[in-house]
């Protein structure tokens, strides 16, 4: 072997490793994000005895999290953009574990609110920039893909792992250490991304100050009315005005964007087949966040299941988000994303529709475990799949604006979804039939319901899917290795 074969074999072995840890940090973080989804719910009961929360209070521990980062995804997106990926990432990485060592400090209601909102800012901040940075630092196709597996696979299984985690930490420690854990996670990911993790080209031009301020606040009253329908019902007048506050302030934002040179939402995201990946986006994460808060209820009210026991029973699930997200790369090699998104939201409305028959003779291993199993495997061929045409041919300069209409997709279709869910579930609960438990024909509706989301998404990815020319590739200007 020549001198200079020699180089270029040690350069690539440098590259494959720096790329490894880079994957690894991004997944890291994104792990600690998804793990803070779950894991608080199993220690709110005893977070209310503790600080003395009200049951209306103990709702905004989940709901302060929940405005702050669906109301702030989209700047968090399209400022990495202008101001550097990492930069913004580091910066919502660095809140986001600061509000967590608060918040496991806190010692009256307030001040764990505050820091649970603080929380959903950092989230805002890294999670599209996360995704932005993988998009940018893995420019080889094969290895893009491969890295979106991985990414995909580690968000369902940190849904899966924080129920358990969350049981654990607060049966054998304190429900602090629910906040406590992500201080580690944190604190690597900040020390080390300087090192491994290139920074990208930032945008140039003026701030579009005026659509910034219209996403966050139309995505905040949007969220803010699906969570006050979530608990007070389509006829709240609250929910209703915000509504009607966040269609206008929307609506504003089209507008204003179609007219600046750049803007925080550029409406070119939608084009080449994005607008129907992100439509199948928002209906998949309305499903799979019906499935944990129903089937949670299913395991505990009607199977009589423990949190911890409730939170192992979805481990199965994990495994197949896993191997499923593991096949997709290699499927990628022979078909287009297309098929792969196709066969994922298939799986989900079978496992959904079935879920749809639970009685109260269902058992777990009969009527719960296969579908779990189906869905995992839905979710990993879907998600993958479908942020993978999100991210395709998208320019470098947008990559992070991308990635916030994706989150808020996610974030959006959640809550969404649980929202229209939950009146489907209390019109079955009334009209269950004379003998049977209002419970259970609740959540076997509402599953009916899912059903036809995950029909609905399905018909999107076979109708109106279209793959970018370029599948898995971000369009930029540099192509040297990272």
């Amino acid at each position: 072997m020549s001198g200079t074969t020699a180089q270029r074999a040690a350069g690539s072995a440098v590259a494959d490793r720096r790329l490894r840890v880079a994957l690894t940090l991004i997944v890291s973080c994104e792990f600690m994000l998804q793990l803070d989804t779950t894991i608080i719910n199993v220690a709110l009961p005893t977070i209310r005895h503790e600080l003395g929360f009200s049951l209306t209070g103990l709702s905004w521990i989940t709901n302060a999290f929940l405005l702050t980062f669906g109301g702030l995804l989209l700047l968090g997106g399209r400022l990495g953009d202008l101001r550097g990926h990492r930069r913004v990432f580091l910066f919502g990485t660095a809140l986001f574990t600061a509000s967590s060592l608060v918040g496991g400090l806190a010692t009256n209601d307030l001040t764990l609110v505050l820091t649970r909102a603080g929380q959903g800012v950092g989230a805002a901040f890294a999670a599209p920039t996360g995704i932005a940075l993988l998009a940018t630092n893995f420019r080889d196709e094969a290895r893009r893909n491969r890295a979106f597996a991985v990414y995909s696979t580690v968000s369902g299984s940190g849904l899966a792992l924080g129920l358990v985690l969350g049981g654990v930490l607060t049966s054998a420690l304190s429900w602090r250490w629910v906040l406590f854990i992500n201080v580690p996670f944190g604190l690597a990911v900040i020390l080390l991304t300087p090192k491994f993790i290139s920074e990208s080209e930032t945008g140039t031009g003026r701030f579009d100050l005026a659509g910034a301020f219209a996403s966050t606040a139309s995505m905040t009253a949007l969220v803010y009315a699906l969570i006050r329908v979530s608990e007070q019902g389509w006829g709240d007048p609250t929910a209703l005005v915000a509504f009607a506050i966040g269609l206008a302030l929307f609506a504003a934002l089209i507008t204003i964007e179609s007219r600046v040179a750049h803007p925080v939402l550029p409406l070119g995201l939608f084009r080449g087949g994005r607008s129907a990946a992100y439509a199948s986006l928002l209906l998949v994460a309305a499903t799979l966040t019906s499935m944990w808060f129903f089937l949670t209820q299913f395991l505990q009210e009607a199977l009589g299941m423990g949190p911890l026991t409730t939170g192992l029973a979805f481990l199965p699930m994990a495994a197949t988000v896993f191997a499923g997200s593991q096949v997709v790369p290699r499927l990628l090699t022979r078909v287009s994303p297309k098929p792969v998104a196709i066969a994922g939201t298939t799986a989900a409305v079978i496992a959904t529709s079935w879920l749809g028959t639970l009685s109260e003779s269902s058992g777990y291993a009969g009527s719960v475990l296969g579908p779990l199993l189906l869905l995992g495997v839905g979710a990993g061929l879907s998600m993958v799949s479908l942020n993978l045409i999100v991210m395709s041919a998208t320019p470098a300069e947008e990559t992070g604006a991308a990635s916030g209409v994706l989150q808020s997709m996610l974030t959006v279709g959640g809550s969404l979804g649980l929202a229209i869910l939950v009146t489907v579930a209390g019109a079955a609960n009334r009209s269950a039939e004379p003998g049977t438990d209002p419970l259970v024909a609740g959540v076997s509706g509402a599953f009916a319901g899912a059903a036809v989301f995950a029909g609905i998404a399905l018909l999107i990815t076979v109708f109106a899917l279209r793959t970018p020319s370029r599948p898995g590739a971000v369009r930029t200007d540099r192509d040297e290795a990272v």
